[in-house]
């Protein structure tokens, strides 16, 4: 009798804490289903026959979650010698084989009115020059292919930008495209697809790389996996208790 006063409060401490492990874990297998149907939705958007761009008119009322990754097309003309470069400490190794360098992002003028900042592709540091558009370069009409993309977080380790310079650390359209001098920008860049033999020059496009962080199931065996100890545990504790109160 007296073994099982003092097992009281254990008892209700374990079985609350264990009930509350249990759902821990329920909750991130749940989360793993979520997290499985976002990267399964999204890369068949990026992969589906790519869609006209939205006009202007709609550019306001888009929301990042509706339209990242969207495969589109859109028609114009680049706004020659306003190019920007976002850092990068490495890239798609299809695009550019990785290391540092830059992202070059140069205004597009749509045929429909606005522009877009398009990410043109990857450039190794000491091979910038080469992909910058030079001011008094023809800038014929052409039609593209690419994946919208939302702007970039800040976060408290991200370097100053440079506007003044040109040089960015994320790629937030509505700064690049002020820097640039371009009117009309849409809250959204566009990364292009790889082009066929990109190998020989720079930028390089198709640097887009859908990565999410999907750790939920090791987090859900954790949580099991403490359930299980603590029930362990506890199960040795009354053996114990009762084992001194019979002796």
């Amino acid at each position: 009798m007296r073994a099982s006063r003092g097992l009281f409060w254990p008892t209700i401490f374990a079985v609350f804490s264990f009930v509350l492990l249990i759902l821990l874990g329920v909750w991130q297998l749940q989360r793993l289903a979520w997290k499985e149907d976002l990267i399964a939705k999204i890369e068949a958007r990026a992969k589906s026959p790519p869609q006209a761009l939205p006009p202007p008119a709609q550019w306001p009322s888009l929301a990042p979650a509706d339209y990242d990754y969207r495969h589109v097309t859109l028609s114009g003309s680049f706004l020659t010698g306003r190019d920007a470069l976002v850092f990068r400490g490495s890239a798609n190794a299809v695009a550019a084989g990785g290391g540092p360098g830059y992202f070059v992002m140069t205004p597009f003028l749509l045929s429909s009115g606005g522009t877009v900042i398009v990410n043109r592709g990857f450039v190794p540091l000491d091979r910038k020059n080469e992909a910058l558009l030079p001011a008094a370069s023809p800038s014929p009409s052409v039609t593209l292919s690419g994946l919208m993309r939302p702007p970039e977080e800040r976060n408290l380790f991200t370097p100053a930008d440079k506007p003044e310079k040109g040089e960015f650390f994320t790629r937030d359209p509505a700064l690049i495209a002020s820097a640039l001098q371009a009117d009309n920008a849409a809250p959204f860049s566009i990364d292009l697809d790889p082009e066929p033999h990109q190998d020989t020059t720079w930028p390089r496009p198709g640097t887009t790389e859908i990565s999410f962080p999907n750790n939920h199931l090791s987090y859900a065996l954790t949580w099991f996996g403490l359930a299980i100890g603590l029930l362990l545990v506890f199960l040795v504790f009354v053996w114990n208790a009762r084992k001194g109160a019979a002796a």
